[in-house]
């Protein structure tokens, strides 16, 4: 990423497909975020779905185009690539193409915020330490509990069930 920075002309474009790792973390990475967001418009995020270099790799892999115009960026644009209807995953039989990202290109020229897209302002993300792994916040969070977990918050409903089943049946006692 630093190279593909010092190599872009001045009013050079890029796009780079980079792993999730690059998105957060401290050190190099950090001030390698600083300068792409300072010195470089950073403009688009693209999240691309986990398996898209399966079988080779299952990271998830993200695409960021950015510019150097030296103007820095004011806000960062995310679009959340989804599996394909009737995609498990993409694989060495069923890899991705081009056509997949034909929504992105239709959305390019005209972006409104949807489930699949939001903004994030430079501000946030240097409140956030430059932190460019930002959830998609038009989904809701996916909870996910252990089963130990699930079993005891099931015992803890009943009980109250008992103790209500219990204060009722005490209630009808004193009224019949």
């Amino acid at each position: 990423m630093a190279l593909i920075m010092a190599k872009l002309k001045k009013n050079g474009r890029a796009g780079v497909i980079l792993p999730d790792g690059f998105m957060f973390g401290d050190g190099v990475k950090n001030r390698l975020k600083e300068k792409l967001l300072k010195e470089f418009n950073l403009h688009t995020i693209v999240r691309l779905p986990k398996s898209v270099f399966a079988p080779y790799t299952s990271i998830t892999t993200n695409i960021l185009f950015f510019d150097n115009n030296e103007t820095g960026t004011e806000e960062v644009w995310y679009y959340e690539l989804p599996l394909p209807k009737g995609y498990k995953a993409f694989s060495k039989t069923k890899p991705m193409t081009i056509k997949h990202f034909d929504e992105v290109t239709a959305w390019w020229n005209d972006r409104q915020e949807s489930e699949k897209t939001w903004k994030v302002s430079k501000e946030d993300i240097v409140k956030k330490n430059y932190n460019l792994d930002i959830k998609n916040p038009n989904t809701p969070e996916e909870i996910v509990h252990d089963l130990a977990e699930l079993l005891e918050q099931l015992k803890v409903v009943n009980n109250e069930v008992r103790g209500l089943q219990s204060k009722l049946i005490e209630e009808l006692k004193s009224v019949l």
